[in-house]
């Protein structure tokens, strides 16, 4: 029989865990399903993920595939969600064409940058709290999000030592949100680079503090250069929210 193609969608907290991405010396979450699917299909199992996330980086709506040729034991997701420590949680499973591919199907990736306005205990890890800010200006930080809808190359808001095999990325969201207790950051793209968010927020933050300007921006952006002091903001507000596929042959599994 040969291997029929599934789809998992499933969130997780990831501040217990280096990144989605499997490690050879650090606990991940992509090594915690593929343990906890080895077991309850009684072989083992190897997802793909729709992309890297950072080490504590969160997702709330997240995509990986795998192969398996055997009949899908009843309640699936149930006993795999009992296996699975509370941090992880698969939602649905769909049965997809064999060339559906996690990542590279997918058409589009939204993420979310949360930020409180004060400290709260109770949400230290999934929450940032930058205490250090000066009064914002508002008009400038969307100012600096726009700007960035005008270009295709980012190598200013990549991390050094990246392997991506281009720079280029299509962005169609780039907002900032002010509501009374957070604001919050949310882009649209059909990739993203390592720590390209997490840079995105610091440099929109420098500018709404004054210590950056918008002209600073786009000249590193025309000319494709790093910033002065780059920010990458801490991965705990991070939150990846969507992934964008053609579902038209997707078959929602019992």
């Amino acid at each position: 029989m040969s291997d029929t193609r599934y789809m998992l969608e499933l969130a997780y907290r990831g501040t217990a865990y280096a990144g989605w991405q499997r490690q050879p010396n650090a606990r991940s979450v992509e090594e915690v399903i593929d343990t906890a699917l080895g077991t309850v299909l009684g072989q083992p199992i190897k997802l793909v993920g729709c992309g890297r996330t950072d080490a504590g980086v969160h997702a709330s709506n997240y995509a990986a595939h795998f192969d398996y040729g055997g009949a899908l034991p009843p309640r699936l997701l149930g006993r795999l969600n009992r296996y699975l420590p509370e941090d992880i949680a698969l939602y649905r499973l769909y049965t997809v064409p064999g060339d559906v591919h996690a990542r590279f199907s997918a058409t589009g990736r939204t993420y979310v940058y949360r930020i409180s306005y004060a400290k709260d205990p109770f949400r230290i890890d999934t929450v940032a709290w930058l205490p250090s800010l000066p009064d914002l200006d508002r008009t400038l930080m969307q100012r600096a999000a726009d700007l960035l809808l005008e270009y295709g190359e980012f190598a200013p808001f990549c991390k050094t030592n990246s392997d991506a095999y281009t720079l280029r990325c299509s962005l169609t969201e780039s907002r900032w949100e002010f509501g009374d207790t957070e604001m919050y950051y949310t882009v649209t793209a059909n990739r993203f680079l390592r720590g390209m968010v997490r840079l995105i927020v610091g440099m929109c933050l420098r500018v709404g503090s004054g210590r950056l300007t918008v002209a600073d921006v786009r000249r590193a952006l025309d000319e494709q250069k790093r910033l002065a002091q780059p920010w990458s903001v801490p991965a705990g507000g991070l939150y990846l929210t969507h992934v964008s596929y053609d579902r038209t042959s997707w078959e929602l599994s019992p």
